[in-house]
């Protein structure tokens, strides 16, 4: 087992590699420290861009609704019609399409897809990551290359409301936040209509087959499916 599962401790340099495109915010999002813990990162993040100076895309789309600081990098491919509140930053060869509904508090790196009818807020997304299809993100970061496919949701909230645990192979430990998504390592993805439950870690190239709710954490190159049936049972809150 990886040392860093028997000290019950996880960094995020195991799945994430931070990209020189986002060179700008690196020190918000060490790699030394939890992956969980770049997620209250990204607003300060946000707040220490210079907005004023930075020459962002000049020809946006009349159905586009902006509020707020926005930075759109001059090569975005943006669509006919979408909604982005800020504060959101988007880089470099991102491609957006129509009816993508960004709530702010967003960091999308370079390369990304962000689809038709897709929600994000809170969340940071690295070089190459991909949420092609009525995807919601929130509170999550993903990975270089991480992909979801068509109707993924990345829950965010216990119905309890109560903060969200990481389970690791050794044990649950406090995340710390009320509010968390999933980690997505680098080129790890989940198959259509999989829903992911609140603090889901997936390793680099990890793999949740189509259709499944999976919770917990997934290892690293490991893929996870099942047979499943119908069950009812006692709400217990």
């Amino acid at each position: 087992m990886n040392e860093l599962f028997q000290n019950a401790f996880m960094i995020a340099s195991d799945l994430l590699t931070f990209p020189e495109s986002l060179a700008v915010f690196a020190d918000y999002f060490p790699l030394d420290g939890t992956p969980w813990s770049w997620i209250p990162q990204i607003e300060p993040a946000l707040a220490s861009f210079d907005w004023l100076r930075a020459q962002g895309h000049a020809a946006i789309p009349k159905g586009i609704h902006v509020k707020g600081k926005v930075y759109i990098h001059p090569s975005v491919k943006l669509p006919p019609m979408a909604v982005i509140e800020g504060p959101t930053w988007i880089g470099a060869g991102t491609e957006i399409r129509p009816n993508a509904y960004i709530r702010g508090r967003v960091i999308i790196g370079q390369n990304c897809v962000v689809g038709n009818a897709c929600e994000l807020k809170n969340s940071l997304l690295l070089d190459g990551a991909q949420v092609p299809h009525f995807n919601y993100v929130g509170d999550s970061i993903l990975g270089e290359g991480a992909h979801l496919g068509a109707g993924v949701i990345l829950a965010n909230l216990r119905l309890d409301q109560a903060n969200v645990p990481v389970r690791l192979p050794t044990g649950s430990m406090d995340s710390g936040l009320r509010k968390f998504g999933a980690i997505f390592g680098d080129h790890a993805e989940a198959g259509c209509n999989a829903v992911l439950q609140p603090g889901t870690v997936l390793g680099r190239k990890a793999v949740v087959m189509p259709s499944m709710p999976f919770g917990g954490y997934l290892p690293e190159g490991k893929m996870v499916y099942t047979k499943t049936e119908t069950r009812i049972i006692d709400r217990r809150f």
